[in-house]
């Protein structure tokens, strides 16, 4: 553990065009969001590690917006064992399926900064 309080060593590894999480040392599960105890085993010792992003669509839901066009909110569970809140882009929001192989990156467009967000992988368009 680093000695910076997780939320902050997790945007600024954002920042550096990571997609972190963090591994217990102990028990070896993958913890996300950022903490300070692991939530599996309890034990404090985590490391931070980087995803390579690649992950399966576990639910999806279209918000329309009175202004401007239909966006995605999404659940991917990541290949390394764990599930984060995006957004798919750059495909039509209705096109998005429960399925769908994506791939994270960091998008520096998030309200409050950099955030992870998915594309719909090439393999796993159908």
């Amino acid at each position: 553990m680093t000695g910076i309080a997780p939320h902050r060593e997790y945007t600024d590894r954002l920042a550096a065009g990571e997609v972190p999480f963090q591994t217990c040392d102990r028990c070896h599960a993958a913890v996300f969001y950022p903490r300070v105890i692991c939530p599996v085993c309890g034990a404090v010792e985590l490391s931070w590690s980087q995803s390579a992003g690649l992950g399966t669509v576990y639910s999806v839901s279209v918000l329309s917006p009175r202004e401007g066009p239909p966006y995605t909110v999404v659940l991917v569970d990541l290949d390394e064992g764990f599930r984060v809140m995006s957004t798919v882009v750059e495909v039509p929001a209705e096109d998005v399926r429960i399925g769908a192989r994506v791939r994270g990156r960091v998008g520096q467009d998030g309200p409050s900064g950099p955030r992870v967000v998915f594309t719909v992988d090439e393999e796993g368009r159908g």
